[in-house]
């Protein structure tokens, strides 16, 4: 299953995860710092969501507060959530 996320207070502005159970099987960050985001998409791949979300949850970016990966993490609470 295929979703979309529009991440807040961070440089990308969507996210497209693919969900296959609750295991990650893709993700693409549109925006944001390309070597960074298509690393995190990489390394996620194959990984179970709860995996992820316990290692990426509160990373923090400058000030801001929050991250790309940190927004994935809500990215995937929300998807647990709904699903």
């Amino acid at each position: 299953m295929e979703y979309r996320y529009q991440p807040n207070g961070v440089c990308s502005y969507e996210m497209i995860i693919e969900v296959e159970e609750d295991t990650i099987k893709k993700v693409t960050i549109v925006g944001g710092c390309a070597g960074n985001t298509k690393g995190i998409s990489k390394l996620v791949e194959g990984m179970k969501i709860d995996e992820v979300i316990e290692k990426l949850k509160g990373t923090p970016c400058r000030d801001r507060g929050t991250s790309c990966p940190d927004q994935l993490a809500r990215a995937l609470e929300e998807i647990k959530k709904n699903k």
